[in-house]
């Protein structure tokens, strides 16, 4: 078993994690496993309606939300949990890997997607990679998010968008091999500082820039160039 003190990110906080899926021997196999993993499970959902109503009370900070749900679909309850007061980050778990579905999560908000034919290691690694704010995908879609950010930041960027706030050298590099996909961890080595410096120069970077998770800050750095070579 996980020690407790594994299901805690850098920074401290506890991961809390409510769990949104219709199938409800699915739904309590992941929450028994997360349990026994050290996770606080704070709630589960059978349904998107009781999912968005009930996050605001359990104040989870990862929810794995299915796409599938019989009212509100996925993608809906993922930016209805993200236009909360204190909104979660979205690890979505499907049965699908289809690119329309994929892409329509990540557009919604979402940090990260697995297939339900994942590992359990893989999801209890995943939860705590995107409770850290790490953009986690199934192997084989990181690559079909990135090329999908790379074809929009092809398209022209609309009149009168305002100026980018000014990042320090720091941050620029660190957003630099945010956009070519490498990790917290790789992010340090290759710089030699702490992965706790990394992380907090990545947050300083999304509040700069108002946006939410490093999905997000990987699309802003494509969109200017910044994934090429120096």
């Amino acid at each position: 078993m996980i020690d407790r003190a594994e299901a805690e990110s850098a920074e401290g906080r506890a991961i809390r994690v409510m769990v949104v899926d219709d199938h409800p021997m699915w739904r309590d196999a992941v929450a028994r496993d997360l349990a026994e993993a050290g996770f606080a499970v704070v709630a589960t959902a059978g349904d998107g309606a009781k999912a968005v109503r009930v996050a605001p009370a359990a104040r989870p900070t990862v929810a794995v939300v299915d796409l599938q749900l019989p009212d509100i679909g996925g993608v809906e309850v993922t930016r209805r949990l993200l236009a909360g007061g204190e909104p979660p980050r979205v690890l979505v778990l499907s049965a699908s890997g289809e690119q329309a579905d994929v892409l329509e999560a990540v557009k919604a908000g979402a940090t990260g997607y697995l297939v339900k034919s994942a590992q359990r290691e893989e999801l209890l690694e995943a939860i705590r990679r995107v409770h850290a704010g790490e953009a986690v995908y199934t192997p084989g879609l990181a690559g079909l998010v990135l090329g999908e950010y790379r074809r929009m930041a092809a398209e022209p960027e609309p009149a009168g968008e305002p100026a980018a706030p000014s990042l320090t050298p720091r941050e620029t590099e660190v957003l630099r091999l945010v956009a070519k996909g490498l990790g917290y961890k790789q992010i340090a080595e290759r710089l030699t500082l702490s992965h706790r410096t990394v992380q907090n120069h990545v947050q300083n970077t999304l509040s700069k820039l108002h946006l939410h998770n490093r999905v997000e800050l990987a699309r802003y750095a494509i969109d200017r160039g910044l994934d090429g070579d120096e």
